[in-house]
């Protein structure tokens, strides 16, 4: 079973959405005891770092997803600000975030680009990747965001994307996989990318 966590700030129907469209046994997870049997947990997100933080931290999450994340290797697949958070600091807003990776985030700069990036965009990966199985080295998925991770550590990069600069459009560390661009916005691309971590996770189709 793969759970979505609903913070009360993200977008964690969309996800579910996107799931029961291919056929992944999932569940909504609306507090931290629904936690325990997972096999794969989904963090979504839209909007800002410190509401996100605030969220997780009101609703108790965050010391039962560093238990099974950190400790008990649970596959995780955080998106958008669920990939944001999981760095040390943000200058949005200036927040603490998880600090579960070295690195910060960082604001567009405005004086150069429009901010937000709101579209399609080509993400070019790194490196293989289970997770990566049956895409091409690029493919184009949506985004929305004014802020990228800046990781301390490339060998956590697994692709990169070009929007004024090259930025870290997605990582992976150990169990972790994290993604900027919203995977449940991308269509087909996106929807393989989301089976992909639910397999891998050993997530059941329905």
């Amino acid at each position: 079973m793969i759970g979505v966590i609903d913070y009360k700030a993200g977008n964690a129907p969309s996800v579910m959405n996107a799931l029961q469209k291919i056929g992944i046994s999932s569940r909504l997870i609306t507090c931290p005891e629904e936690i325990k049997n997972l096999k794969g947990i989904i963090l979504p997100g839209v909007g800002y770092a410190k509401t996100t933080i605030d969220s997780l931290l009101e609703l108790n999450y965050i010391e039962t997803l560093e238990r099974k994340v950190l400790h008990e290797g649970i596959p995780f697949l955080g998106i958008c600000i669920g990939l944001q958070i999981l760095f040390e600091h943000s200058e949005e807003g200036d927040t603490d975030c998880l600090g579960w990776i070295k690195g910060n985030v960082k604001k567009f700069p405005k004086e150069k680009l429009r901010v937000p990036q709101i579209g399609w965009n080509k993400v070019n990966f790194t490196k293989d990747n289970p997770i990566l199985e049956g895409l091409s080295n690029s493919e184009y998925f949506y985004f929305v965001n004014s802020y990228y991770v800046s990781p301390k550590d490339d060998n956590v990069i697994l692709a990169k994307t070009e929007y004024g600069i090259d930025f870290c459009s997605m990582i992976t560390y150990k169990n972790i996989f994290a993604t900027q661009f919203h995977v449940e916005k991308s269509g087909a691309i996106g929807l393989k990318l989301l089976k992909n971590f639910a397999l891998l996770a050993g997530g059941s189709i329905c």
